[in-house]
């Protein structure tokens, strides 16, 4: 589709600076698939009930004053859209959503299966205004099957999927960021560059569908292939790697410091740094000193033990093993090595004014800007651009 002027500002640079994405979902799974795209030029139109996204309410924290209260939790997915307020149930927002898709390369939505049809706008009706759009449906546990109706969230999946069996200490513990929405974002966006590259070839739009579940499954990895292959049904892996070993987070003076020996190489430069026995029975190969686990943690923690953090990184670095701090966020982001990476964004924000947020993780070797972009919008305000889109669509 031909390339159209921005209705809040001037049309961005980047691969996908060429495509118009609606976004009607909600939440974190879809929203992070439409920020991606953004991130990568597409010109993003975020479609909101009146109530706007749910994120708009999760919190603390949030900021700013109360009668213009923003939450964080929407600002982290959704920098590089427009917001427009349309309330499907009328006839006339109906008519606007109308005109955006026979518009739009890609139309995004995590509803319930069965609701967009209801609302008259089913995958045949989407088509028939426009062949060429490509929609991505992103659910909870798949668009059919027995459980399809069931409604989708991070906590949940997290569990049913199989991810909380494998991580923890003690008990099943779910990951500290909504992994099972991101994947599935990430996922969705994936499968949408493909069709859209397809369209190039059949001039034809198609349906992509990801799910929550599928996420969580997509990445169960060596993890899965241990019960679909070996038969063996992995249990909690903690803080260490259940293959190989050392691998994983150790104790010392001070901090926990992290060590990854993911070969027999690294093994004996390890040995050789701490004056430990390579050749030991017990610790002689990998599949040893994975069943030996526990001694080889307590040998190492023995050592850690006399002296800080600090030290032994210094002197594994020397050493050239693997290894790294256990950082807090505010020292991620304050860290010269993600800043060097276009790792964060300073944004204008409507009633913020100056934010910084994270960044997109891609760069092109001719770019040295996070995404494909040398400039990035703040997350919208509700409606912030609802009059300028609906100027756009009567020109």
């Amino acid at each position: 589709m031909a390339p159209e002027t921005h209705a809040a500002a001037d049309a961005p640079t980047g691969p996908l600076s060429d495509l118009i994405v609606l976004d009607l979902t909600r939440a974190l799974a879809g929203p992070h698939a439409a920020m991606m795209l953004g991130d990568l030029g597409a010109r993003v139109i975020k479609v909101e009930s009146p109530t706007g996204d749910d994120t708009r309410s999760w919190g603390p924290p949030f900021v700013g004053e109360e009668h213009e209260r923003e939450s964080t939790y929407f600002m982290a997915a959704n920098r590089n859209k427009e917001s427009i307020v349309l309330d499907l149930k009328s006839p006339e927002d109906k008519d606007v959503l109308t005109r955006l898709v026979e518009r739009a390369d890609v139309l995004m939505e995590n509803f319930r299966v069965g609701v967009l049809d209801r609302l008259g706008f089913s995958v045949e009706r989407l088509h028939e205004l426009n062949p060429r759009l490509i929609v991505l449906s992103i659910t909870g546990f798949g668009h059919d099957g027995p459980e399809a109706t069931r409604a989708g969230y991070d906590q949940i999946a997290q569990g049913e999927g199989g991810l909380m069996s494998l991580t923890g200490t003690s008990a099943p513990t779910k990951v500290g960021v909504p992994i099972a929405d991101l994947l599935a974002g990430m996922n969705g966006a994936y499968g949408v560059v493909a069709a859209l590259h397809e369209r190039e070839r059949t001039g034809r739009g198609r349906v992509v569908r990801t799910s929550l579940l599928a996420g969580m499954v997509g990445v169960h990895a060596f993890q899965g292939t241990r019960w679909t292959v070996a038969k063996e049904v992995p249990g909690l892996a903690g803080d260490h790697h259940p293959s190989i070993a050392p691998y994983g987070m150790f104790a010392t003076a001070s901090a926990p410091i992290q060590i990854a020996c993911g070969s027999e190489g690294l093994w004996k430069a390890l040995c050789r740094a701490l004056e430990l026995d390579a050749d030991a029975p017990q610790f002689a190969t990998n599949p040893l000193r994975v069943a030996n686990r526990d001694e080889l943690i307590a040998v190492l923690e023995g050592l850690f033990a006399a002296q800080p953090a600090e030290h032994w990184l210094a002197l594994l670095a020397d050493a050239g093993i693997p290894s790294g701090k256990v950082r807090t966020l505010d020292d991620v982001y304050a860290w010269d090595q993600t800043r060097s990476q276009g790792l964060l964004l300073t944004v204008d924000h409507a009633t913020q004014g100056e934010l910084e947020l994270p960044g997109s993780p891609i760069r092109f070797d001719d770019n040295p800007f996070s995404g494909g972009r040398p400039t990035h919008t703040a997350p919208p305000t509700l409606d912030q651009h609802g009059a300028a889109i609906r100027e756009w669509l009567d020109s």
